[in-house]
């Protein structure tokens, strides 16, 4: 019989209890473990973005006593407290209250494991609805070192008999290579049912979600097991794990730029943001950090140790190398932002340039415009922040302050180390340098002078 998919049973109920209700306590952290980070989005976030994307009816966090930060960061989806230690199967019973009457599938699945795929959520739910008489459907692993997961028993018929967690398994069950990857799917109508049956006469005295194939089985429904990757059912519990699934989550994110048609020339070292989105023939050199919000067109070259932020970018501009680009940065078409510039809250126009050692804030450069060297718009008086203005065409020379609130008009020149704190009219030229002034002959009477005055000190210091 051919198995139904998630889209071919739309018309069937899809809800998921995540179990997030960790302290942190291994990370030796104040923050909850399913809050902490992997590119740029909480762990929780990264497995609700998962969830999301099956289109459930509703998702449940399950959370811990005095979580807030944990409940404000899950919205709009719903929370339940545990409210003491009681084990994964003490967890999802939590959250009963939010399914009365609910009779589709429910995925149970874990907070702090980022690298799950909405692709085998998917498999869990249409393994699920198979055959009726399917009542779980558990994720699992084959490892050649299995380690202290818990091993997955099965029945002759090539159902799940069991699961024994480590310190309950025998020496005969710990050989077993099968074992708990630890996402359950389950008939909605029958999981809290047979969650109130779980016991804990166990090693850890906790009720363990993995209990429910012996109870399902009494109701004659039976357990199927879902092989996936390890990679996809990894965690966190200490900061060593959270750097592996940033490693893993990394490679991930380069092999899916690269295969879109981006080029980096040194992938190890280019650290993406989980939705940065990078367009085709776009080069990226080494050690380029993208942070959250980060959009980058077709055509871009962005050059070596540059960090983006915030920003957008289209067409054929070229970045750094050693550029900042911080939120609200909107560079232009074939525009060119150069070596140790920052841009935050600027939009440099199509062909504008600002090539070397400037900081532009709260701007607005014009089509063609160029920034020499050392340009500061100097945006903030110490209590507000104010825009500056630079039209087309116009040219600010090297080492120039431009005072906010201020304008220069389109094709207006800026003499360079200028500081301009008043409008500038188009095509104008704008200088606020003092009148040079030349003295002939001066450094050689200053250099004889400067002689004859070290050489006295010489002859007081020997005497």
């Amino acid at each position: 019989m051919k198995a139904m998919t998630v889209k071919d049973t739309a018309s069937k109920k899809i809800a998921c209890i995540i179990l997030a209700a960790g302290k942190g306590t291994r990370m030796k952290s104040a923050l909850p473990k399913p809050l902490h980070r992997i590119a740029g989005r909480s762990m929780v976030g990264h497995v609700i973005a998962a969830a999301e994307g099956l289109n459930p009816e509703k998702i449940v966090v399950v959370i811990g006593p005095d979580m807030p930060e944990m409940a404000e960061a899950v919205k709009p989806h719903a929370t339940a407290v545990q409210k003491s230690v009681n084990g994964t199967g003490g967890a999802a019973l939590a959250a009963q209250e939010h399914f009365k009457d609910f009779n589709g599938d429910i995925l149970v699945v874990f907070g702090d494991t980022p690298l799950v795929t909405t692709e085998t959520l998917s498999r869990m739910v249409d393994i699920r609805r198979q055959f009726p008489a399917v009542g779980l459907a558990y994720s699992g692993m084959r490892l050649e070192d299995p380690a202290r997961y818990g091993r997955m028993v099965m029945d002759d018929d090539g159902t799940l008999k069991k699961i024994v967690e480590f310190k309950d398994a025998s020496d005969e069950e710990k050989k077993i290579t099968l074992c708990n990857g630890g996402i359950v799917c389950a008939d909605g109508a029958k999981l809290f049912e047979w969650l109130a049956q779980v016991g804990n006469d166990n090693a850890q005295g906790e009720y363990y979600l993995t209990d429910l194939p012996p109870i399902a089985r009494c109701d004659n429904r039976t357990t199927h097991v879902v092989e996936v990757p390890r990679g996809e059912m990894s965690g966190a519990n200490t900061r060593v794990e959270l750097a592996q699934l940033e490693a893993q989550m990394q490679q991930k994110l380069r092999e899916k730029h690269m295969l879109n048609g981006a080029t980096l020339t040194d992938p190890a070292s280019v650290f993406f943001c989980h939705d940065t989105v990078v367009g085709q023939d776009v080069t990226i050199g080494p050690g380029v950090f993208f942070g959250p919000g980060v959009v980058v067109a077709d055509n871009v070259e962005i050059r070596p140790f540059c960090h983006l932020e915030g920003a957008s970018i289209a067409p054929g501009a070229t970045i750094g190398p050693y550029a900042r680009l911080r939120p609200g940065s909107v560079i232009g078409e074939g525009a060119r932002v150069g070596n140790f510039v920052e841009t935050k809250n600027a939009t440099l126009g199509a062909g504008a340039k600002a090539s070397h050692l400037s900081y532009i804030g709260d701007a607005m450069v014009g089509a063609g415009a160029n920034l020499g060297a050392g340009t500061i718009t100097c945006n903030y008086d110490g209590f507000l922040k104010y825009r500056t203005e630079i039209g087309a065409g116009a040219f600010i020379g090297s080492n120039s302050a431009l005072i906010a609130p201020v304008t220069v008009g389109e094709g207006a020149i800026v003499g360079a180390g200028s500081a301009i704190a008043q409008d500038v009219p188009a095509n104008a030229l704008a200088l606020t340098r003092a009148q040079q002034m030349v003295k002939e002959d001066w450094a050689v009477v200053f250099r004889e002078k400067k002689a004859a005055q070290k050489e006295n000190m010489k002859k007081e210091k020997k005497n």
